[in-house]
């Protein structure tokens, strides 16, 4: 009973954000883990020297823009202007893996977050399409205000000094803009958020279902436009009350994370679900999360808040922080208001206070392609096509879609993208094309299986499907009917292809 006594007196205030800080940052620390495995698993195959886009590639072309390496700095802010080998973009990686390890465990500081926030930045901003996803600068944002929630030199889980209250009130407020864009650039996208019905083709053509997404898209249809109607009181009306009294806030809380906990169940959405629940944590205070907290991590809260001093200097940067957060929100807000609203957009070189959105529009068929490859030397009536099978993305009718988040597998997103366009508009489909014909170890390390592991194959092609959900019962997932041809069968003996290779810079691969 005294221990409970002492925690009312020191929590009782209100404003107490030790536990508070706590969970942010090792939520934190687990989402940087995940984001910075996933670029150990897959940026060689996909910007290393021999990748489908090399970072050095990238990197010349900036440069060349510009006129000098220096403006490249200026305008690309990355470490890896210094070298972009596959050593080091495999050391980064690793290193930056071990450092969120540190950081989830229980340890940060805020040189190591900003070593972190440092890192990640050098990787998104060489990552070019594979990285050009909104929760990427979401998490450079999220990374940069955690820098100020710790002091610079102590990484003990609760250091003595005292969590910012300005930084947890910024963190709510990268929270409201990620929402409020969210639920404004549907409203003025697609009708069929307006009209409820978004749902009914969402769960089917969002870029990775998981298996609970086909169970999803055969509710009742009352259901569904109920459940566009609670996205958009989330997204547009909960958020406000996050900068209210307590209770509001708690409640306000709860809710923004469920609803990001919903979705993560229903569909693969790579770490963002995990990554929006962290400025929400926000929304509570220590007496709301000590509920929920195991004791001992209470009780040494408690110490913490026993022994803490006031730092003026802790006070000054917050202060000067939420100034620059102001004036760079300016253009983030004037966007939320303009009739022609951007989505996932930074303002700045260094992603600092961005603007967000997702699912402005929503497709209501879902198309797939399906690379194909054969061993026969010459193509006829007769020729075997056996299929390429992807990790994620739909392909075998019969193969259960995967549970994969927080994980995202890059190329089956961009292969998502690419059907709704054209080869010329996704060059980098060629550039794969060509990997596959010479049996690539790094191209094929994305892929699940690959159905020529002896021999490379003479012709490899791209062909168009149309997926729709089995329905509840059957034994396949899918139902697929082809479309047609997506990228006619190639061969390396085929001088059109070599000769855009050559353009590319991508032969001598």
């Amino acid at each position: 009973m005294n221990g409970e006594r002492v925690l009312e007196r020191f929590f009782a205030v209100g404003n107490s954000y030790w536990l508070t800080r706590f969970v942010i940052l090792r939520l934190l620390g687990f989402v940087y883990a995940i984001a910075f495995l996933v670029a150990a698993n897959q940026l060689l195959p996909l910007i290393g020297e021999h990748g489908l886009t090399p970072a050095r590639d990238f990197l010349n072309v900036v440069q060349t823009q510009l006129g000098s390496r220096s403006a490249g700095m200026l305008r690309i802010p990355t470490l890896f202007w210094f070298g972009s080998s596959d050593n080091a973009l495999l050391i980064f990686s690793w290193v930056g893996f071990a450092l969120s390890v540190v950081v989830l465990s229980g340890y940060a500081n805020a040189i190591l977050l900003g070593v972190l926030w440092a890192m990640y930045m050098s990787i998104v901003h060489i990552g070019q399409i594979w990285y050009g996803y909104g929760w990427e600068i979401q998490l450079l944002e999220t990374g940069f205000l955690s820098i100020f929630l710790c002091p610079l030199l102590d990484a003990r889980p609760f250091p003595k000094c005292r969590p910012p209250i300005l930084v947890i009130w910024l963190f709510r407020w990268l929270g409201f803009r990620i929402m409020i864009g969210a639920g404004l650039i549907k409203l003025r996208g697609d009708p069929c958020w307006r009209d409820l019905t978004c749902l009914y083709y969402h769960y089917e053509t969002q870029p990775i279902p998981s298996p609970i997404s086909r169970y999803l898209h055969f509710s009742p249809h009352w259901l569904l436009k109920l459940e566009t109607a609670w996205n958009h009181l989330i997204e547009l009306v909960v958020p406000w009350f996050s900068f209210g009294p307590r209770a509001a806030r708690h409640i306000a809380g709860v809710l923004l994370v469920t609803f990001q906990i919903f979705l993560i169940i229903s569909g693969n959405l790579s770490f963002l679900n995990y990554l929006t629940i962290v400025p929400f944590l926000a929304c509570f205070d220590d007496i709301f999360l000590r509920h929920f907290l195991p004791g001992a991590i209470v009780r040494r809260a408690e110490r913490a808040a026993q022994d803490s001093q006031p730092s003026g200097i802790n006070n000054a940067v917050a202060i000067a922080l939420s100034i620059m957060v102001i004036w760079l929100s300016i253009p983030t807000v004037l966007n939320l208001v303009s009739g022609r609203q951007l989505m996932n957009y930074s303002f700045d070189p260094v992603d600092l206070v961005n603007t967000y959105g997702a699912f402005g529009t929503v497709g209501r068929e879902r198309d797939e392609i399906i690379f194909e490859g054969t061993e026969d030397p010459l193509i006829t009536g007769d020729t075997k096509w056996q299929e390429y099978e992807f990790k994620a993305k739909p392909g075998d009718p019969n193969r259960r879609p995967p549970f994969v988040a927080p994980y995202q597998p890059r190329i089956d997103w961009q292969i998502w993208f690419a059907a709704m366009a054209s080869p010329a508009d996704y060059p980098w489909t060629l550039h794969f094309v060509w990997k596959l014909l010479h049996n690539d170890p790094g191209t094929l390390s994305l892929l699940a299986k690959n159905p020529f592991p002896d021999t490379p194959p003479h012709y490899i092609r791209a062909r168009l499907y149309r997926y729709r959900f089995a329905p509840i019962g059957e034994n396949a997932w899918w139902k697929r009917e082809p479309i047609g041809e997506w990228l006619p069968a190639i061969s390396t003996d085929d001088q059109q292809f070599r000769r855009l290779l050559e353009r590319m810079g991508w032969l001598d691969d």
